[in-house]
């Protein structure tokens, strides 16, 4: 899973004791050669089911990282692009990667936007935010869009109850909360909190106009349901 150049054992262990931020300052230059980066495959399969959808002018990418979804941004918009996340040193990454785009450090549960975007996407960030903040963060998204925008996110299928994917995940949740329960600052990242219906309904209460669309590019499970999907929420 991790390449000779990405982060030691060590250095893995110094990131998940701190807080989210240091965290991932300290992982910044290593990032993109964790699994953690969201895959290309995964971006190209977005940007396919995002096409239809627009079009789009100006784009947001929320928690940017190093700037993965940033390319998405860059392939269905057509005017400036944003990328907004707390690591200054992920910033600073995602700068050297997009140079023409505008980077922002500030809080995604404050964001400092007028209603000035056509799109607003995210990428694997959403477990760092617990289920009480999810309306939160969702309003501060829906206040940043224009009317008629559209918020959008891949949402992989729920692992199969007993599957080896199923046990990691609740093994990950099941360390993480135990490490915070142990351990100051915490850090807060958890893969089992944000299910699609729950989802689905904060971003409803929220304002939006909620459709789901197959990531087609991904494949389909044997039961014929698509392996992730691409949550549509437009502003209305």
């Amino acid at each position: 899973m991790f390449t000779p150049q990405g982060p030691s054992f060590r250095e893995l262990a110094v990131q998940a004791l701190s807080s989210v931020e240091h965290g991932y300052d300290l992982l910044a230059t290593k990032f993109d050669a964790t699994p953690f980066r969201t895959s290309d495959r995964v971006l190209t399969a977005v940007t396919d089911t995002l096409r239809p959808l627009g079009p789009f002018a100006t784009g947001l990418d929320l928690c940017c990282g190093t700037g993965a979804g940033l390319s998405v941004l860059e392939e269905v918009c057509t005017d400036r692009v944003t990328g907004i996340d707390f690591s200054a040193g992920m910033l600073e990454e995602a700068r050297q990667a997009h140079p023409t785009a505008t980077l922002i450090r500030a809080d995604a549960l404050t964001l400092p936007f007028t209603p000035s975007f056509d799109l607003a996407v995210s990428f694997g960030a959403f477990g760092h935010f617990l289920p009480r903040d999810r309306p939160r963060l969702f309003t501060q998204l829906h206040a940043s869009l224009r009317p008629g925008g559209l918020l959008a996110f891949p949402q992989p299928a729920p692992a199969r109850v007993g599957s080896r994917d199923y046990w990691t995940l609740w093994s990950f949740d099941a360390v993480m909360r135990v490490r915070n329960a142990l351990w100051r600052p915490k850090f807060v990242m958890y893969y089992r909190t944000f299910r699609l219906a729950d989802v689905v309904r904060d971003l409803r209460e929220t304002g939006f106009e909620v459709t789901l669309h197959p990531m087609e590019g991904l494949g389909f499970r044997e039961d014929g349901s698509p392996v992730c999907r691409l949550v549509a929420a437009r502003k209305v």
